[in-house]
């Protein structure tokens, strides 16, 4: 079984071997990639629909972090004396 530490350096072997890829693949990255195929306006509505997409994203984490500042404590036993 690997180490921690061997796990670490693979992932950043495998994380270098990543952007070596795109760099080769794309020259200016992906954005450059999308300059050159796409025009301005289809440019604009894909940035749009990722920004709403985030937005659409923080509303459900702003309802879930809502949820748990609701919850309450469970309530405390009352005793209660039997005559």
């Amino acid at each position: 079984m690997a180490t921690q530490q061997e796990l670490e350096q693979r992932i950043a072997d495998l994380e270098n071997r990543i952007a070596e890829l795109q760099a080769e693949a794309t020259p200016g990255g992906l954005f450059a990639l999308m300059d050159q195929l796409f025009p301005p306006e289809t440019r604009a509505h894909l940035r749009a629909a990722r920004k709403e997409q985030l937005l659409a994203f923080r509303s459900l984490l702003d309802k879930w972090i809502a949820r748990v500042d609701e919850e309450k404590a469970p309530p405390k036993r009352e005793a209660i004396r039997i005559e």
